[in-house]
């Protein structure tokens, strides 16, 4: 699969280059004293924000990323030359973690936002700096910092501004796909969408927002089951939720409740997201069909009812949603 949104690295720094001890011998200075230069510093571990990427597939095959040792010091008080650095590429929306701790070393989410990762060691001082009135031909210099190593957790959560939530085969891929110039694979069976899906939505005036198709969640999807865990994730940076249900469920508002509690289960902080509800598949239903389905829909959530193949509702479906994300 194409889409990669969890990488294990080992991350090392450079050692700071050791400084020199070196004492200045010329021809007509035979006892110039000590002129030995500073060692240089060890390169750094940087991850930089890159918004043309948006999965994690090229960092798939490395295991270690190391930077450049720092140079050592040399005479004539001329300091040693600086590791490089390297710097790790990572699409928008990716979580740097501690893999031993878990804690969260850095987030990304800006385009061209830095974060030193790991520092590299800093070099040591040449014999230059020790000289002293009592002292005058220090034959000893500082060795360089060592480096820091890692291992480091990568975790992509997916940036956008409206995120789908529904059951398998709910119409979520229907819908971005038509309202969006996205081509996600439709299927008549459940889990047809395996990766999260992202389209730009166009809307009045050269107005635009981004609308993501996360894989269908399934009763227990906190706890794994289904793609479970995997993708809950990435519902954490939308701005908005979208649940969708279809109007052939048997019970709407249970449907709703029960994508409402494994988001619970998963971090409660989604909870304070604003939630808009689309009734699915409404080609199937007639005004009276659809004014009796409304007495039945939670009444604290705004909806719409909708139908993507019928193009049914789309435009006051993006009203709202632009509402929404504006409010």
């Amino acid at each position: 699969m194409n889409f990669i949104d969890h990488i294990r690295i080992e991350c090392r720094s450079g050692k700071g280059g050791k400084g020199s001890s070196h004492l200045r011998r010329e021809k007509y200075m035979p006892k110039g004293g000590p002129d030995g230069g500073d060692g240089g510093r060890g390169g750094n571990i940087i991850v930089r924000g890159n918004g043309q990427l948006w999965t994690l597939l090229h960092l798939r095959y490395t295991k270690h990323v190391i930077a450049e040792e720092g140079k050592v010091g040399y005479s004539n008080q001329s300091s040693g030359a600086s590791g490089k650095d390297q710097v790790i590429e990572l699409p928008l929306g990716t979580v740097i973690k501690d893999a031993e701790t878990g804690e969260v070393m850095c987030e990304v989410t800006k385009e061209g936002e830095e974060h030193i990762l790991l520092p590299g060691g800093r070099g040591g001082q040449g014999n230059q700096h020790f000289k002293t009135a009592t002292h005058q031909t220090p034959r000893f210099a500082q060795p360089g910092e060592p480096g820091m190593e890692k291992w480091v957790l990568m975790e992509l959560k997916v940036l956008a501004d409206v995120g789908l939530v529904g059951f398998p085969n709910a119409g979520k891929s229907t819908l971005l796909s038509v309202v969006s110039a996205a081509k996600p694979k439709i299927a008549d069976y459940a889990f047809t969408t395996l990766v999260p899906n992202l389209g730009i939505v166009s809307y009045h005036e050269h107005k635009s927002f981004v609308m993501a198709d996360i894989p269908g969640i399934i009763e227990g999807a906190h706890e794994g089951k289904g793609l479970g865990l995997r993708f809950l994730r990435h519902i954490e940076r939308n701005s908005v939720l979208l649940f969708m249900v279809p109007a052939d469920s048997p019970n709407i508002t249970a449907e709703y409740k029960v994508l409402l509690n494994e988001l619970d289960q998963y971090s409660p902080e989604l909870l304070h997201k604003d939630r808009v509800l689309a009734v699915t598949k409404c080609d199937m239903l007639d005004k009276g069909m659809m004014a009796e389905l409304e007495k039945e829909l939670p009444k604290e959530l705004e909806h719409v009812m909708i139908s993507s193949v019928a193009g049914f509702g789309l435009d006051e479906l993006k009203d709202l949603l632009w509402r929404k994300l504006h409010a």
